[in-house]
């Protein structure tokens, strides 16, 4: 038998929910841009929320994230696809093991 969750726990699981709801009603928008354009939002959101809070390294940590996407997509495009399947793969299990479950 499972216990009930408590308060805590049920909030995750209702924003865990909405986040999950607002990604398809994106994806049934817009298609994969409106997916892209709905984590963007959600982020800079969540950012800005941080630094309120007094946590300025987000802002180096969202950079140093951008920076690694971006030298990615730079060599995927010169020919060499090595770091963007990394990161890809990187990226999956680390959303598999952690992320929200779909």
């Amino acid at each position: 038998m499972t216990r009930p969750l408590n308060s805590a726990e049920r909030s995750i699981q209702g924003r865990n929910n909405w986040l999950k709801d607002e990604e398809r009603r994106a994806i049934e928008r817009r298609g994969e841009m409106g997916r892209m354009e709905f984590w963007l939002r959600v982020t800079r959101s969540r950012i800005a929320k941080d630094v309120k809070a007094g946590r300025d390294d987000v802002l180096a940590g969202f950079t140093s994230v951008c920076r690694l996407f971006q030298l990615a997509m730079d060599k995927r495009a010169e020919g060499d696809a090595r770091l963007w399947n990394h990161l890809m793969q990187y990226a999956k299990q680390v959303l598999e093991q952690h992320g929200p479950r779909h």
